[in-house]
């Protein structure tokens, strides 16, 4: 037999109130898989699971969230964009009676790229993040993670032959006053490395881009620097956070530069 009782009779207990008059900052769910819709500059649309965190303040008197409302928010959430991020923190507010709302979205996401000789295409997945809040104000940072390849002009100055390269990642976080392709991100990353990173190379490819990494030697300190003149260059972008990280193939540590400027 299945006994039906009525919400209305269920004790709230997460309303109750709470005496120890401790105020807390973030309050919410975290490592939750959900399916999204972005927006994709070539196709329009691309589908990804994200990672997602959903949270809010809480008032020093309320003993707990409701935390069933915000998957329940996210069940609205449409395509990605500005907008519907934004929506989405206004509904959290509204339900959960909170004065900021915070989203964070961790998701692969994949670009196609050609090869630069043969021009056989595939697709190459970059790790993104978007994190937002909204207070009185929204406000929204975008990262991209994009793999790249950095040769080290000391080893080709140095060596008779040859020169150390490796792969890296070059790490681009930003606050945008209007829409910035991921696709663009990725763009900039390439042309501040020594060469990009491809999903597919056949050998005349191969041989393309280790040689135009050779002619093109940067420690990640010209990496990340070359990546700054190319955000400075974007007018839409008002704070950026650069990093290039560099897994060393003949050291026994990474080699990392950071770069950071402009107002959030």
């Amino acid at each position: 037999m299945v006994v039906c009782i009525g919400v209305n009779k269920l004790k709230d207990v997460q309303s109750e109130k709470d005496l120890r008059r401790i105020p807390l900052k973030h309050v919410g769910i975290k490592d939750l898989r959900w399916p999204i819709e972005l927006r994709d500059k070539t196709c329009g649309t691309q589908h990804s699971v994200a990672r997602v965190m959903l949270a809010v303040d809480l008032p020093h008197d309320m003993r707990g969230t409701h935390m069933s409302r915000f998957v329940e928010c996210l069940r609205t959430l449409g395509p990605v964009s500005l907008g519907e991020i934004e929506g989405i923190l206004d509904k959290l507010k509204e339900h959960l009676q909170a004065e900021k709302a915070f989203m964070q979205l961790e998701f692969p996401y994949f670009i196609t790229k050609a090869a630069p000789v043969s021009g056989m295409t595939a697709p190459m997945d970059m790790d993104c993040v978007y994190k937002a809040e909204k207070g009185e104000k929204f406000k929204l940072r975008i990262t991209a993670v994009v793999p790249v390849q950095t040769l080290c002009p000391c080893s080709k100055e140095i060596s008779d032959y040859g020169a150390h390269n490796q792969r890296a990642w070059a790490k681009i976080e930003i606050v945008a006053k209007e829409m910035v392709w991921l696709e663009e991100l990725a763009q900039m990353a390439d042309e501040a490395a020594s060469a990009p990173v491809y999903g597919l190379l056949k050998r005349p490819d191969e041989k393309y881009v280790t040689e135009h990494a050779y002619e093109n030697p940067r420690f990640v300190e010209d990496a990340v620097r070359e990546l700054a003149l190319l955000l400075d260059e974007d007018k839409r972008i008002t704070w950026y956070h650069a990093e290039v990280e560099s897994q060393e193939s003949i050291h026994n540590h990474n080699a990392f530069a950071v770069v950071e400027k402009g107002e959030e």
